[in-house]
């Protein structure tokens, strides 16, 4: 079903309409997930309040200079160089979304320059720390059962907890060895469980998904204790109580078990569009960050396999 635009009564016209009518075009045509929306949502009310605050009578009244002055107030106020660079990148969203529409003639954001990010590294378990998770749940129970059987499927398949819970039954292949994910923007994928990924799955359908399920219940795979589909809030909790008993510090969430799916793939070996593939990344750069390579290593590679190494 397409996503309604959220009305943004608080703010005037021409702003209020044009934030609306732009994050409805990010959802429906581009297909961008919830998450992203509402970043795209937080970033332009504080930047488009800004703009009707300071009198700015319509979007191609805009100059750099305002631009400017809302990123350096972000700075003031001590917001990390990937916040500036992250509401950089919602303002030049929105005011290439304003050309397009013939509301305005100029990109006032086009010359500008995002701050440098660090290359940061997302956290990975170890193997065993994987393993220890993964094992965690008492399966005695129906919904332990589903907990292993989430923690496999997370871990198998890197797939998001937005697509995890929005997974339908129709989505499992028979034998449960592939599993189809619709993605972004109608980028549907197939991904290979493995065996044991599979066999907790099965054993999930088989014996407590039927326990779980109520007269109401849809054909979503993964339910709550009241026959509902297992939210994002509930997938993480199961996240950090099977750490707890796994003995895992740290923070650990559902994109933990996608982070370990991507680097454990390529520390195996894994050829990296493969990887992309799998992850659904429409860029390769994005699958890039899980390589992890040091200097001594990138040597030994070009040592072994370049003809002049």
């Amino acid at each position: 079903m397409p996503r309604r635009p959220v009305p943004e009564v608080d703010l005037p016209p021409p702003w209020g309409p044009a934030l609306a009518q732009f994050l409805a075009e990010m959802g429906q045509v581009r297909g961008l997930s919830a998450n992203t929306l509402d970043a795209y949502r937080r970033d332009l009310r504080r930047y488009l309040s800004a703009l009707a605050a300071a009198g700015t009578a319509s979007i191609a009244d805009v100059d750099r200079a305002q631009v400017t002055c809302l990123l350096s107030r972000l700075r003031d106020e001590g917001r990390t160089p990937a916040t500036v660079a992250r509401n950089l990148t919602s303002m030049r969203r929105f005011h290439l979304f304003a050309l397009r529409r013939g509301w305005s003639s100029t990109d006032p954001t086009q010359a500008l320059v995002p701050p440098r990010l660090e290359r940061v590294l997302p956290d990975v378990l170890t193997v065993d720390q994987a393993e220890r998770l993964l094992t965690a749940p008492d399966v005695s129970t129906p919904l332990g059962q589903r907990d292993r059987a989430v923690l496999e499927m997370l871990y198998a398949t890197g797939i998001t907890v937005s697509e995890l819970t929005a997974l339908h039954l129709d989505a499992l292949e028979p034998d449960h060895s592939l599993v189809r994910i619709a993605g972004r923007a109608g980028r549907a994928r197939l991904v290979p469980l493995g065996r044991p990924a599979a066999v907790q799955l099965g054993m999930y359908l088989a014996r407590s998904r039927p326990l779980l399920a109520q007269a109401m219940s849809d054909d979503t795979v993964f339910l709550n204790g009241r026959g509902q589909g297992l939210s994002r809030m509930g997938v993480w909790t199961l996240c950090r109580t099977a750490a707890g008993r796994a003995g895992i510090t740290g923070k650990i969430s559902p994109h933990t078990l996608r982070h370990s799916f991507a680097a454990h793939l390529l520390d195996g070996g894994a050829d990296l569009r493969v990887v992309q593939e799998l992850l659904g990344h429409a860029d390769l750069s994005t699958t890039q960050v899980y390589t992890r390579l040091e200097p001594a290593d990138l040597r030994q590679v070009h040592r072994r396999y370049h003809p002049r190494g």
